[in-house]
């Protein structure tokens, strides 16, 4: 059985930049084990394959990382959806709306053509998990090798996926800060989410973050000491991440 697959470039305006992504857009057939095993050999951060429902403009997408199957990711949502559209596999509009169905729930993902280009809008209605117990801004320090005094907080939250988020003081921080394994271990390793999102930025409506990722449970044996940065939020990149009960925007 032969299956068609797409390599994405999500969050970029020219090939090989953002962030990789492959799409399998029809999946029907395909068994867990053998999704995983797609996920591991393509080895990117995330796999989506795509299976097919009833309800126009309403897929069933599933995640994986070349590790495990992932309940929501950002980037692959947008990327799947503007796959599909790329791929003709929606009606021609402008814009579209897909729902994707995953793990976490439905999805919805707006996408519209601009400048030679496509925009997907994610946005995510779940209810926000935030439990308390996350480690200090010292601690968290320790983790980023940064200085105590460049974290400015540090907490847990979930809308599908837990992370340990830290609101560093600036973009040259984020930039700076590598991850001590040592310190992981002791700190976060067994914690509520092993996985850190930290970030400079304002945390308000409409605020602009610049921020990396660090999940060491997702990505392949190849872990590298410094995590790739998140592009800068700003143009078709841009970010909006709303921690107050309403939804969370991708663009």
């Amino acid at each position: 059985m032969k299956y068609t697959f797409h390599i994405v470039d999500v969050f970029s305006s020219t090939p090989f930049g953002g962030n990789q992504l492959a799409v399998l857009p029809d999946s029907a057939g395909i068994s867990t084990e053998g999704m995983q095993k797609i996920a591991r050999e393509f080895n990117f951060g995330e796999t989506a394959f795509v299976l097919p429902k009833n309800d126009p403009n309403t897929y069933r997408v599933r995640i994986f990382s070349p590790r495990t199957e992932l309940d929501f990711a950002g980037h692959p949502s947008v990327g799947t959806a503007c796959a599909l559209v790329m791929q003709q596999h929606v009606p021609p509009s402008d814009p579209m709306r897909l729902i994707l169905e995953e793990n976490v729930g439905p999805v919805t993902v707006d996408v519209a053509q601009r400048n030679g280009g496509l925009y997907g809008t994610l946005t995510l209605p779940g209810k926000i998990e935030a439990p308390t117990g996350a480690p200090s801004p010292t601690e968290l320090a320790a983790v980023l090798s940064v200085e105590p005094a460049e974290v400015n907080q540090v907490f847990f939250a979930s809308v599908g996926i837990p992370f340990c988020f830290a609101q560093l003081n600036s973009n040259e921080a984020v930039d700076r800060a590598v991850i001590s394994r040592a310190a992981w271990g002791a700190t976060l390793s067994r914690a509520w989410s092993p996985h850190i999102f930290f970030f400079a930025g304002n945390l308000r409506d409409g605020g602009k973050l610049y921020a990396r990722m660090w999940h060491p449970r997702w990505a392949s044996k190849k872990i590298p000491r410094r995590a790739p940065p998140v592009p800068p939020s700003s143009g078709p990149w841009h970010r909006s991440m709303i921690l107050a009960g309403r939804p969370i925007v991708f663009r």
